[in-house]
Formats: C-alpha cells, structure tokens, sequence
C-alpha cells in the first residue's frame, strides 16, 4: 500500500498544495514563481528605459512610464476631442498640398483667375483725399535722344518706301516725343533716300512737303538741309553723287 501511494501522481502534500503559488529553488531559495515574472517584466522595462533615454538625450523628449517618448509640450491626443483638434490626414497619406490651393488665409492672393470687385472709396479712411477723385492721369512719353531717334525712326521711314502712305507716318510721328529733334526728321529721311532708289527720293520729297506744318515747321525744314550741307562730305562716303542728287 506504501508503494502504491508513492506511485500515486499526486502525494498528499501535493494535492493540499494544489491552490497553493508553485515556487522555484533558485541558488538554494525558494522563490515564488509569479515573483520571478514580475521581476523579469521590471527589468525589461528598465531595459527599455535606458535605451529610450540614452537615445533621445538632448533632444528635450521625455519617456513616459510605458517607456514611450513623449516631445515636451506636445500633448498626446487621449480623447476623442483630441483627436478632432490633430489636423494630420485620417489615413495618412496626404499629398503635401496647401490646404484650400494656397487661396486662404491673411495677405494671399487668392486662387488664380479669381476677380475682385471694385473697391469702393471710403470716405472716413484717415488716408482718404479729395482731390484723388479729380486727378487725371496721362502718360508721359519721355523726348527721344540721338540714339533712340535714329533707332525708332529708320524703320519708319523704311516702311514708308514700301507703302508709300504719308499720312500713316505723320500719325506714328505725333505719337513719338520729338522733342528738339524735329527737324532731324527731313535729315534722315534724305540721307536714307540717297542710298535708295530714285522713286525714293520722290517719295521722300512729298513726305517732307505732307509732314511740313503737321509734325515739322518750316524753321524746322531750313535748319535740316543746312545740316545736311554740312554733312555733305560725309554723304559723299557713301553716296557718291550726294551733291549732284
């Protein structure tokens, strides 16, 4: 009966003991053996500590008892209404665009090809004048110098050999700032004649009759073919026959 209970599974110590915690002989200790687990989850927390710190030093995170890095001053959204207020996208994937195209906020321009209303004048804006409402605004076309007067006229008078319209040139001209280089006008137009054909210098003559009173006064005529006197050795260099002509 002896053997038989000693081959039972279970002794009578062991089936008292059923309910009891199983404890575990370690370096000749009995140790509980739920001790043993808590003991190996606090050291791996502390693990986990340590690595977190020692990574995130100097970068002002803290860890937080889970052993998760928290960024100072950010709160991390627990609640529902927290979440509401984060404004990263739901799924994740944002495109990187500006919300609204770059069209919302203070000081934008607003999408492209949007139209203003007029803005109206308020009259108690402390910037507000009077006279601005009787201001009248003209273009200012700046005088032609030398340079420019050469470079904006040959041209001109170019075109006219091809389509022989006076009235056209003495338009273009009275857009022009002459200034004080009116009678320069008959100069070029010769001196481009010379180098031209014979119906050229036909045509030339009847535009410094037609412009003669409109764009250039009679002063104006008799100072240009003075000069041109004047530059007539210089004229010969490229035409030859300048005098005779």
């Amino acid at each position: 009966e002896l053997e038989n209970l000693s081959d039972a599974p279970f002794s009578g110590d062991e089936e008292n003991g059923g309910s009891e915690e199983r404890k575990t002989e370690i370096n000749g200790n009995w140790i509980p053996a739920t001790s043993i687990t808590e003991a190996k989850m606090n050291a791996k927390a502390k693990r986990r500590l340590r690595k977190n710190s020692s990574r995130d030093s100097g970068r002002g995170d803290s860890v937080s008892e889970n052993g998760e890095t928290l960024k100072i001053g950010v709160v991390v959204p627990t609640s529902p209404k927290g979440k509401l207020l984060d404004r990263r996208s739901r799924s994740g994937k944002g495109r990187g665009l500006p919300k609204k195209g770059g069209a919302g906020g203070k000081g934008v321009w607003g999408t492209p090809g949007q139209v203003y209303d007029v803005e109206e004048v308020d009259i108690k804006d402390p910037n507000y004048d009077d006279d601005q409402e009787n201001c009248v605004y003209e273009t200012v076309v700046l005088p032609l110098d030398e340079r420019a007067f050469e470079k904006t006229l040959t041209p001109i008078i170019q075109e006219y050999f091809e389509h022989g319209d006076t009235n056209e040139v003495s338009e273009m001209l009275k857009d022009l700032n002459l200034g004080e280089m009116k009678y320069s006008v008959p100069v070029l137009a010769v001196s481009l004649a010379l180098e031209g054909k014979a119906s050229h210098r036909e045509m030339t003559s009847k535009l410094i009759s037609d412009l003669c009173g409109t764009v250039v006064s009679k002063t104006d005529v008799e100072k240009s073919f003075d000069r041109l006197l004047k530059e007539l050795p210089e004229l010969v260099l490229d035409s030859p026959k300048a005098p005779q002509v």
